[in-house]
């Protein structure tokens, strides 16, 4: 009888440490602190250099800034305005960038998940934009208001991604002109990460600030980051309208965004590494400057939008050596402005999840941890430039994330001792696999990829041949059954779902965005 105790109890204690190794951990990994030395391509004199040009180019040759708000706002800032044409002192602008802080701390619904960002600190964020997916059936669509939250939920149960973001996918079902306020709502509502707000007009922006401030409260978000625009310039040296008056309802409310030149090299900058990156860094200075315009020492980001034009075709590619050039060179840049800067992870142009788009992907991810960057923007999921979010991919780049935030963390010294230990208790001719320090540190000593397969090749095709797109799919399919809602305050969600109902009666729906209503 006792015999039979025991046993029952080691085989529950061998089910229950069974079952804790294959339990889904949703904990979202903390903001990365990096120890990872960055590369730099530039000596100090080429940094000056690449300034000097920059500062050169709005000097003498300006930038557009489409918009009479942006130009009255200049001229009452000390700067040449001729008609759109802006010239910048670089004496102006460098007191300008002073007051951009060199990091902070993005505030979640759940206090637990805040993210600084900054310096050595940095994040994961989803792609957002692509107008298709390919879905849990590996079938490329249209995607749904359904298939967005589908990725919100992936993307809060996805350790190393520290941010729901914002539109993954576009939501065909529902009206242009209404759709910012149901994409904001999903990320809310199926994440309690940090995420993004939609700048597609200034109108659309101040609705996602509207419902930022019955999230958290107005006064929390005028003192805290909450939430991140993106703004992109019509490269080559223009900033519009649209951009500009999205960027002022993020700014004036004290909320950070992406200062993002949108870079086709080749297309629309010089056909040369370093030039680019010249006219690259004078387009991001000086939204970078306009946001302390807006408001002294609002939160702002460095931000772009690499891709180089085939010579051949003219279409964007991805993975090439000169985007990873790049990404090094504007890491170094700012670096040296002492601002938080975005780059693009995980890009490619392959039409599915081949070969091609593993490679692209994970060439420029090694380019983007090693050249320092804070804000890791489509980092899951993008394919086919952008055209579509895969969820197999998606799934598989999350994991690559975790990957390199272990990387990026560098060696653990805290078990050194004891792992120098049992060197000498083992021997030589033995072995450490049922040593102490192995199973002390076996979980997390070597990570441990789900998605990628190592086992024998026998085995493998006992299991049936499963490759890896649709591992990714039945991974994709198992989170989803887990899912469980963070769910908001209900006093909130009626709010939030009231205010949708008043601007969705108040915007006539319509396919084009709200500029008016």
């Amino acid at each position: 009888m006792q015999e039979n105790t025991q046993r029952t109890s080691r085989s529950g204690g061998r089910s229950a440490r069974r079952a804790t190794r294959e339990a889904t951990d949703f904990s979202m990994l903390p903001g990365l602190t990096r120890s990872l030395p960055v590369c730099e391509v530039m000596d100090e004199e080429q940094v000056r250099r690449i300034d000097d040009a920059s500062m050169s180019i709005l000097e003498n040759v300006g930038i557009v800034f489409r918009d009479p708000i942006a130009l009255e706002d200049w001229r009452k800032a000390g700067a040449d305005v001729d008609g759109e044409l802006v010239r910048l002192d670089r004496g102006l602008v460098r007191e300008l960038i002073k007051t951009i802080p060199s990091d902070f701390t993005y505030h979640a619904r759940n206090p637990s998940r805040n993210v600084r960002l900054g310096g050595k600190h940095s994040m994961f964020v989803p792609m957002t934009g692509a107008p298709y997916l390919r879905d849990l059936d590996d079938v490329r669509r249209n995607p749904t208001l359904d298939d967005l939250a589908m990725f919100h939920k992936l993307a809060h149960m996805m350790p190393a991604l520290h941010s729901s973001a914002h539109h993954i996918v576009e939501p065909y079902d529902h009206a242009i002109s209404h759709r910012h306020l149901r994409i904001t709502y999903s990320s809310m509502k199926y994440s309690d990460k940090t995420f993004m707000g939609m700048t597609t007009s200034p109108k659309n922006a101040e609705d996602v600030l509207d419902m930022c401030a019955i999230l958290f409260g107005a006064e929390f978000i005028d003192r805290n980051p909450v939430v991140t625009g993106n703004c992109n310039a019509n490269s080559p040296l223009l900033w519009d309208e649209t951009m500009l008056g999205a960027m002022r309802a993020f700014n004036r409310r004290n909320q950070p965004v992406l200062c993002s030149p949108f870079v086709l090299g080749g297309a629309n900058t010089p056909a040369s590494v370093a030039p680019t990156v010249a006219q690259l860094n004078a387009e991001a200075l000086s939204a970078l400057a306009y946001t302390q315009v807006i408001r002294k020492g609002c939160p702002a980001i460095y931000g772009h939008y690499l891709a180089t034009v085939s010579m051949k075709s003219g279409a964007p590619m991805a993975g090439t050596p000169e985007i990873s050039l790049m990404n090094f060179m504007i890491g170094q840049m700012a670096r040296f402005y002492d601002v938080p800067w975005r780059t693009s992870n995980t890009l490619g142009g392959a039409k599915t999840f081949d070969a091609q788009a593993g490679y692209e992907s994970a060439t420029t991810l090694s380019a983007v941890m090693h050249s320092g960057a804070n804000y890791i923007w489509h980092s899951a999921g993008w394919n086919e430039a952008g055209m579509h979010c895969s969820t197999a991919k998606f799934i598989v780049d999350a994991e690559q994330c975790a990957m390199a935030y272990r990387m990026a963390e560098g060696p653990r010294w805290d078990d050194f001792d004891e792992g120098i230990a049992a060197i000498s208790e083992v021997g030589p001719g033995g072995h450490y696999l049922g040593h102490p320090h192995t199973l002390e540190n076996f979980q997390r000593a070597f990570f441990m990829p789900d998605m990628f397969d190592n086992n024998s090749i026998e085995q493998w095709q006992a299991e049936g041949s499963v490759e890896i797109t649709e591992r990714a799919l039945k991974r994709a399919r198992k989170l989803l059954s887990e899912y469980q809602e963070p769910k908001l305050d209900e006093a909130t969600d009626e709010a939030l779902l009231a205010y949708i109902a008043k601007r969705e009666r108040e915007i006539p729906e319509a396919e084009a965005l709200n500029q008016d209503y």
